[in-house]
């Protein structure tokens, strides 16, 4: 049986505050496809696991 822990998944509003960034920087990089997200149904959801993995490899890119 898979367990429900959602505390792993994101919305906008949590990744933003997260990210300490305005919503609307949040929609942007979406629109770029720069943001590692999905959909449930009209809304954007984003994995911690992989937010964090991406944000890693921003700051690589900063270093090169």
């Amino acid at each position: 049986m898979l367990k429900n822990d959602s505390s792993h998944v994101l919305t906008v509003k949590e990744l933003s505050d997260y990210l300490k960034v305005h919503p609307s920087t949040i929609y942007r990089q979406l629109k770029r496809g720069r943001l590692p997200a999905f959909k449930v149904g009209s809304d954007w959801r984003f994995n911690i696991e992989s937010i964090d993995r991406w944000r890693l490899d921003q700051d690589v890119f900063k270093s090169m």
